[in-house]
């Protein structure tokens, strides 16, 4: 595969034109489980990847996990985008569903980064370099939540701020129902 490519990883039933559609189930362009190593593409091969609430039924174990993270850097170019959908873990659609077996977060996604692993490691952080530890490296580029529908209308009818919004986010349940991170690749 010499082309760049734009992946539709886990893409269940819903296919992309002009994506290689990937899942272990079904019928898409590739059958492939995404917990198996290594994926079938070629190192600095994919342009961009979709993964639309599939990061969080994805490597139950750490070391599963991280072989996904290493599988994602390895296959994509310099400066690709990664489009990350998954429920907010503390939304009933994350807790409730058994098929998921990890929450994904913006925090969780920085230890990605080396930037970030750097910054904490100057600091004197405790926080984990994972970027450094797999010699991965992913910039975070926007992230976005979809507020479940009470919440997004208080914002709407401007009866909160959205600093208010967020000081919630970590204070309930039920505020936000999705979390969308963007990240580009660093290489």
């Amino acid at each position: 595969m010499n082309e760049r490519l734009k992946l539709n990883l886990g893409c269940g039933e819903h296919l992309l034109d002009g994506y290689v559609n990937v899942d272990k189930y079904g019928n898409p362009d590739i059958l492939h489980d995404l917990e198996q190593f290594p994926w079938p593409f070629n190192d600095n091969s994919i342009q961009k990847i979709e993964l639309n609430h599939v990061l969080e039924h994805l490597g139950e174990t750490t070391d599963v996990y991280l072989k996904v993270m290493r599988e994602l850097y390895r296959v994509c170019i310099a400066n690709a985008e990664i489009v990350i959908n998954v429920p907010h873990p503390r939304s009933d659609d994350f807790i409730s569903d058994p098929t998921h077996v990890r929450a994904v977060t913006p925090h969780g996604l920085e230890l990605f980064s080396k930037t970030k692993n750097r910054e904490w490691i100057a600091k004197g952080n405790a926080n984990s370099p994972l970027g450094l530890y797999l010699d991965v490296d992913f910039e975070i580029e926007t992230i976005d939540y979809t507020l479940e529908s009470e919440w997004h209308s208080r914002l709407a009818k401007n009866m909160m701020t959205k600093e208010e919004v967020y000081r919630a986010l970590h204070q309930y349940n039920n505020v936000a129902k999705e979390i969308r991170v963007v990240l580009r690749v660093v290489k």
